[in-house]
Parts: C-alpha cells; sequence; structure tokens
C-alpha cells in the first residue's frame, strides 16, 4: 500500500541503521570523504560507485537526503540542491539553452529572474520575449523556431495569475520545448506540475519548504535526463547548499501539511475580510471562488498557500499609515515563515518591464503566518481605522 504524502515527509530515504541509530539525519559538515583503498578509487572513476561521496560540492549525504524527499515530493526523478531560489532557477535555464536560442518568459515572475531572463541572458546572445499568457494564443504567437524554453511561476508571487499548466506543457512539447515553473508559491504539498507535464520544477527553499525564515536555498526537480546538465551547472557554478541549511529545510519539511493547512485556512479568512472590506479595490488570491481563475486554480491546486495582496482605496498617506500602524504583520521582504508580514510591494516596481505586469502603487502584498486568523483580522481592522480616521 502506497504511504500518504505525511508520512512520506517524515520516513521516506531516511535509515535510522546508516547514522549510529539517530532519528533526525546527521549534520555531515565535511568538505571531502576518504576512500578506503586506491582500488576504490578506480571503482569510483570508473563509475561504479554511485553512492560514493568524495567532495561536498558534488554531493553530501545530509544533501542527498533532503535531494531525495523532495525528489519524491515533486514527483520528479531527481533533485539538486542549492545555496538560493536565484542559484537553482540560473542552473535549471542555464542547463537548457545555448547562444542563440530564445526563451519565453510569462509575465509576472520573480524580478531578478526576470532580468536573469531579459538583461543578464542577452549578453550571451539569447533572446526572450515577454507574454501575458493567460490565453494561450499569447504564448503560441511568441514562439520562434529557435524557442528552448518557457518560464513561467503559476500562480506567481505578485498578482497570483493562474496558467494552465496542461496546456502550456503540451504545447512546448509538441514543438520540442522545454518548460520550467516556479513552484515556490504552491509547495509540492498542493501542487505538482510535473504530473501535467511539465519538465522542471524550481523552488525558493527560503519559504515554505524551510519555513522558519532562518534559511535561503533553493530547488530544482527534473527528470533522469535533464537532472545531467542541471547537475552540471551546479557543480562548475559552484552556488552549492551547506549540509546545515540542508538540515534546516529538512526540519521544516517535517511541519510543512500542517503548516501549509494552517496558512491556507488563515490566509482564506483574511482574503474574505479584505474582499468585503470598503477600503480594498481589489484582493488577489486565488483561493477565493470569486476570483475569475478560481476554477482554473482548483483543477491544478490541492490547495492555496497564505501569500496575496490586495490594492488599498487610498493615496501614499493612507498606505503609509496603514502600513505603520499594523502591530502582528512584520514589514519584510520575502514570505512562506510562520510570522505574518507585509510589504509595498507597488512600491519602487519598475515600471518598464517588457512583460508588461501593472502593479499599481498602492498594491501591498501579505503573507499570512501561522498566528490565529481573528488576531491578525483584528490588527488590519485596526490599521484601516487608523490609516482612514
Amino acid at each position: 500500500m502506497d504511504k500518504g504524502t505525511r508520512t512520506k515527509i517524515q520516513h521516506y530515504g531516511e535509515d535510522y541503521s546508516k547514522f549510529l541509530g539517530a532519528i533526525s539525519p546527521p549534520i555531515f559538515e565535511a568538505s571531502n570523504f576518504a576512500f578506503s583503498s586506491y582500488e576504490e578509487v578506480e571503482e569510483h572513476q570508473e563509475g561504479k560507485l554511485k553512492d560514493k561521496f568524495t567532495y561536498t560540492r558534488g554531493g553530501n549525504p545530509t544533501v542527498r537526503i533532503l535531494e531525495n524527499k523532495i525528489a519524491m515530493l515533486e514527483k520528479g526523478d531527481a533533485c539538486r540542491a542549492f545555496s538560493s531560489g536565484m542559484g537553482a532557477i540560473t542552473a535549471s535555464i542555464l542547463s537548457l539553452i545555448k547562444g542563440g536560442d530564445h526563451i519565453v518568459c510569462l509575465r509576472g515572475v520573480y524580478n531578478p529572474a526576470y532580468e536573469f531572463i531579459d538583461s543578464y541572458l542577452s549578453r550571451f546572445n539569447v533572446s526572450s520575449s515577454f507574454v501575458e499568457g493567460k490565453d494561450l494564443s499569447d504564448i503560441e504567437s511568441a514562439i520562434r523556431p529557435n524557442t528552448r524554453v518557457i518560464y513561467l511561476e503559476s500562480p506567481n508571487s505578485l498578482i497570483f495569475e493562474v496558467f494552465d499548466l496542461r496546456e502550456i506543457a503540451r504545447m512546448a512539447r509538441e514543438r520540442g520545448i522545454y518548460t520550467i515553473i516556479d513552484n515556490t508559491w504552491a509547495t509540492p504539498y498542493f501542487q505538482n506540475p510535473i504530473e501535467y507535464g511539465i519538465d522542471v520544477v524550481v523552488h525558493s527553499a527560503s519559504k515554505y519548504l524551510g519555513g522558519h525564515s532562518d534559511v535561503v536555498a533553493g530547488l530544482v526537480i527534473t527528470n533522469k535526463e535533464l537532472i545531467k546538465g542541471v547537475s552540471r551547472e551546479l557543480n562548475l557554478i559552484g552556488s552549492i547548499i551547506g549540509p546545515f541549511e540542508a538540515w534546516l529545510i529538512l526540519r521544516g519539511l517535517r511541519s510543512l501539511p500542517s503548516r501549509m493547512e494552517l496558512h491556507q485556512n488563515n490566509a482564506m479568512k483574511v482574503a474574505q475580510y479584505l474582499e468585503n472590506h470598503p477600503r480594498v479595490i481589489k484582493v488577489n488570491y486565488p483561493g477565493l471562488p470569486s476570483n475569475p481563475q478560481h476554477q482554473l486554480a482548483i483543477s491544478q491546486l490541492k490547495g492555496f498557500s497564505g501569500l496575496m495582496s490586495f490594492e488599498l482605496d487610498g493615496g501614499e498617506k493612507e498606505l503609509r499609515k496603514f502600513v505603520n500602524n499594523l502591530k502582528l504583520f512584520a514589514i519584510a521582504v520575502s514570505w512562506g515563515g510562520y510570522e505574518s508580514l507585509i510589504f509595498p510591494v507597488g512600491r519602487g516596481f519598475p515600471k518598464d518591464r517588457k512583460d508588461k505586469v501593472k502593479i499599481s502603487p498602492q498594491l501591498l502584498r501579505i503573507s499570512v503566518g501561522l498566528e490565529d486568523a481573528e488576531d491578525l483580522i483584528e490588527d488590519l481592522e485596526n490599521a484601516f481605522k487608523k490609516a482612514f480616521n
């Protein structure tokens, strides 16, 4: 009988007998690993010792436990862990492209990922097109004979648009194009893009997977063939995760299902409160039944995380007073930790992005944490009163 996700998270890929009976996997804080003999060196160089570790840049026992567990959760063949989400994003793209190739990127992606695709890769004669993407014809019209990759987030992390993963994957495979998705918002607990035909999944493990706002890391999950290119990029560029950081994510994974369900429950209550508030113009959260993409969302997602954005009905003065009067929402970038956060993402957002994503100056992004939802709503209500009275 196949075990459930909660059980797999706790036990998959762990063998207490290998670690002197330790329940928690050890942190192998070692840079290199000894061979037992000259003959073992020969066997390793001949490719006969697949599980032999030699140097932590190429592999580490603690990191390997994390990689195997994440690959299982994402229903992929293999995973590689990186020192940051951007390390994972750049390696996944670089592993698939060469000079002269073209990338189609759907709008609303993380700004550093946008910059990498738009300006960094252009230095190496890699061109790109940015499209809205909700209408599949937008993507189809942007594809060129040299298009190699379609890159997207779904939902994205600013206005939380959802894209049809099945149809995008089908369209890409018919044309020999690879697809890469950033699945950080949903986590593998709520969405498994590989099941819909997506080739490569990336994560910022700094968010929900770590869950405690104390680690920066990234992950790439794909099939047996494509992981070879990802591993080469990891090994040559060297953006490896440390054993301790890998252990922190393993610790975070233990509570992932419970945390994600509480994030979802709290976020739904907060989103419904905001949706009905007279000083809120719009709430961007695909979990709301009123969201125009809700039906597509529930066809792909098993649940919804705690990140959303909303547009305040006021000017700079009201926006400033509202944010400054919150007591439980810390003013901070990033998201996915135990604590609730707020950030004015509309302030300073680049206006010249080629994907033409429209971000209102009054747009606020909130990461709903693990506090009591009633306390968070009370905090928001008090801030509204002080901002508009």
